[in-house]
């Protein structure tokens, strides 16, 4: 698991400068109509007797590059009452039933029983359902053997004017 723990680190290494970097170039690009901004997570946890945190408030970001891609990146409390990071990419290809399908796939840290509180790697499966001014994702979160907690993860956000 040590070596896990250590690719998780070079992984959001790797992917904190790549977010910098496109939104730098898509700076010159940049639509602020299009920025999603979210007040964290609602998570439904599949063990119900772990004492677990649903309400999971925080700040985040949700920037669509084209039809297919999106970057993101926030802070929230987790599920164990502990400060979370995490930056990513949404990839969601497919379109069926009024939302786009796909995965998000990024790093996260901050939960004390999974690699000491380090950063991690994550691919989750995703559903975005979006209008003018509101959205929601909803994403599928496996258990991680007594480390995270399994469960359906809902983000409701918003498009400033």
């Amino acid at each position: 698991m040590r070596h896990l723990h250590a690719f998780g680190q070079r992984v959001a290494k790797a992917l904190a400068p790549a977010l910098l970097m496109a939104l730098g170039t898509a700076h010159a690009e940049f639509d602020s109509s299009r920025l999603w901004l979210n007040a964290g997570f609602y998570s439904a946890h599949f063990d119900k007797d772990k004492g677990l945190r649903n309400a999971n408030p925080g700040l985040g970001a949700e920037y669509p590059l084209d039809e297919s891609w999106a970057l993101t990146a926030g802070r929230f409390v987790n599920s164990d009452n502990a400060h979370s990071n995490y930056v990513g990419a949404y990839y969601q290809p497919w379109a069926f039933a009024g939302a786009r399908w796909g995965v998000v796939a990024g790093a996260f840290n901050g939960y004390p029983k999974a690699f000491n509180g380090g950063w991690f790697p994550a691919v989750l499966p995703v559903a975005s359902w979006e209008g003018q001014r509101f959205g929601l994702n909803v994403a599928l979160v496996p258990p991680l053997k007594d480390r995270l907690y399994g469960a359906v993860s809902l983000q409701l956000k918003v498009r400033l004017p």
